[in-house]
Order: C-alpha cells, then structure tokens, then sequence
C-alpha cells in the first residue's frame, strides 16, 4: 500500500475504518470524518494552469507549473472518483487553476457522468474560454457553474486579473452558460478593500435583474498575497451592510449546490446574493468535502499540508480505498488562517495549487 503523507499513521483498526459507516440518517456506505461531518463531495483540480493571474490568487510571473507526466490523466481521475463512489461520494467540482485550458474537458466530463453514484458535476472557471464549448459541457454532463468575475469594470477587471480584454470575455461565457441551461449559474466575487467594495451595489443589481447568484468571497490569506489580505480586507458583513443600505435582504435558502454560502435576496429579484465567510464567520463544522489535486493529492482541506498522494498507488494498481478513508481520518477540524500571515496556509503559494 502506497504510504500517506508523512507522519500520518496507518487507520487504527483495519484499512476500512474511520468513516466508512452508516451516516447520521441511515444511509449505509456513506464517509463520515472523525467530527461527525459526512463526506460526499470531491473538488478535482484538473490543471494548476490558468489562463489570469487574479491579485489574490496567483504571483504575476505564475508558478512552477507541473510536468504533464505528473497530472493525473482523465481515465486516472475517473478511476479515483468510481472509487470514492463505491465509498460515498456523490458531488463533483472541476476546477484549476482554470479547468478549460486543459484540452476536451467535456471528455472527462462524460466519463465522470458514467460513474455509478454520481449525483452532479459542476465546474468552476473564470468564463474567459467558456463561451465556445458551454453547450458541449452541459451535453457532456455538467449542470452547474461558478465564474469567477470580480469587476465589472472593463478596466479594473484586466488589472485585478493582470490581462487584458478579461471582462468582456468573461461576459460572453456569462451569456453562453445562461443560455446552456446551467441552472444555477452563480457570480463569485472576491472582496478587496479600495479595489472593488464601490462595485457591491452594482452586483446585487446584477442579481436582482438576472437569474444569476451572485457570492461575496473574503479574500483568503497565501504566500502571494500576504499584504492584500492583511490591508485589503473586506467582511462580507460590510458587503451585505452596504446593500442593506438602499435595498432590503431577505434571508432565503439559495440555489442548490454544496458550498457554504448563505444567502439572501432583495424584493422581487431574479436572483440572489451570497455570502462566504472563511475568515469572519467560520463554516468549517459544515465542510462536507476534499480535494484531488492535479498531480493526484488528496487533500482534506484547502489549506494546511495534510494530504494523502494517491497518484503512484493508483498508477501500480493498488486499492485507494485505504488511502481515501486514511485522508478522511486526518481530516482537520477547521483551517487555522490568520489575515496576514502564511501560517495557516500550509505554504500554499496561489490556490490554484490545490484548487481553490
């Protein structure tokens, strides 16, 4: 058996315990972590490449970009989902860096839709290469989508992604996944401090007059933005006030989907307006997820260093399934982030190293 990340001992008790047990309700087969939480959902990181170079996510120059030999490929990643099913698994994300710079992504879509258990797939992207394969997407299995979009802007939008024309293209994949059918379609925004807070009203407009969810983010602390997030920070609770201030919010359930906003909606709007408080208000006794890195990690939690490799097990032939009930084992209670410092972060550099 492949050995986990170091300094993680082997699951006490034999390969298949902690978390592999009836769930709270009865439902057999299901992965429940040490604190209770129910595991159902995996965010697979397809490429740590990404087309931006957003100023809360990445440095300018990019990174060290992985070696094609190192990424998981396509019937890889499907074989560590038909297991993870067999285990529990029923929700799928597909993220980056930016997910549609790997090539026929809708492939790997299709073959993830196959897999028995699988309940919904849903991608996250920046929408800037969106707008051409949107209708294969959806065809191919994806129902849902998060773009990421934090001006609206022409101008701030190519400086706070540092390249140009990223609005309007952004807009166009907006338009392509409307029209698609991907229900929801939801809008996420990073908060920045005297970059883009004056645009809060503009988007809550954005969700009042179009079917669209629009999520306020705070932004998260990493190596690359260690002094944005300490001078540019932005409570959703301020975003929200802001609106509150000319609109009246109602809290109401919000679309479906597996993430930990909570949202709420002005009178008569199409739409509706999240929040997610990573940092102001922490979720993390509702986390129900992990991540499966491009070079094949599986990982607890966002941020800090525990993480499972699955990679070269998978690639000899032998049971993940140890190894995936090992990484629910060592699944951390919360994150330990702290504006302003990189301790809690685990040295992640951009969050597109793990997939946001």
């Amino acid at each position: 058996m492949a050995t986990p990340v170091a300094g993680i001992a082997p699951v006490a008790g034999g390969p298949f315990v902690a978390g592999i047990a009836d769930a709270a309700g009865g439902a057999a087969g299901a992965m429940v972590d040490g604190f209770g939480r129910r595991v159902e959902y995996l965010r697979i990181s397809v490429t740590d490449k990404c087309n931006l170079r957003c100023v809360y996510c990445m440095p300018e120059e990019g990174l060290h970009w992985l070696r094609r030999d190192e990424i998981l490929s396509y019937e890889e990643i499907a074989e560590v989902v038909r297991v993870m099913a067999g285990m529990g698994l029923r929700r799928l994300r597909l993220t980056g860096g930016e997910p549609l710079v790997r090539k026929d992504l809708a492939r790997l879509a299709s073959l993830l839709s196959a897999v028995e258990g699988i309940e919904d797939i849903a991608l996250s992207t920046n929408a800037v290469l969106l707008a051409p394969v949107a209708q294969i997407l959806r065809e191919a299995g994806v129902s849902r989508v998060n773009i990421s979009l934090d001006s609206l802007k022409p101008e701030r939008a190519d400086e706070m992604a540092r390249r140009p024309g990223t609005l309007a293209r952004a807009l166009e994949g907006l338009d392509a996944a409307l029209e698609a059918g991907f229900d929801p379609v939801k809008i996420n925004v990073v908060l920045v401090r005297g970059v883009n807070d004056d645009e809060v009203p503009a988007f809550a407009e954005l969700a009042r007059t179009r079917p669209l969810h629009v999520r306020f983010i705070e932004i998260m602390p990493t190596e690359s933005n260690l002094d944005l997030s300490a001078d540019n920070f932005l409570s959703c609770d301020e975003a929200l006030a802001a609106i509150s201030a000319v609109d009246e919010l109602r809290p109401v359930p919000g679309p479906p989907g597996n993430g930990p906003a909570t949202y709420f909606a002005q009178p008569g709007a199409l739409g509706t307006i999240g929040a997610i408080t990573p940092m102001s208000h922490n979720f993390c006794d509702r986390c129900n997820r992990m991540r499966l890195t491009a070079d094949g990690h599986l990982r607890p939690c966002l941020f800090g260093d525990l993480q499972t490799p699955l990679r070269d097990a998978l690639r000899r032939g032998e049971d993940l399934r140890p190894l995936v009930a090992e990484t629910l084992r060592i699944k951390p209670e919360r994150h330990m982030l702290v504006q302003g410092s990189s301790v809690g972060s685990g040295g992640l550099v951009a969050l597109s190293q793990t997939g946001g």
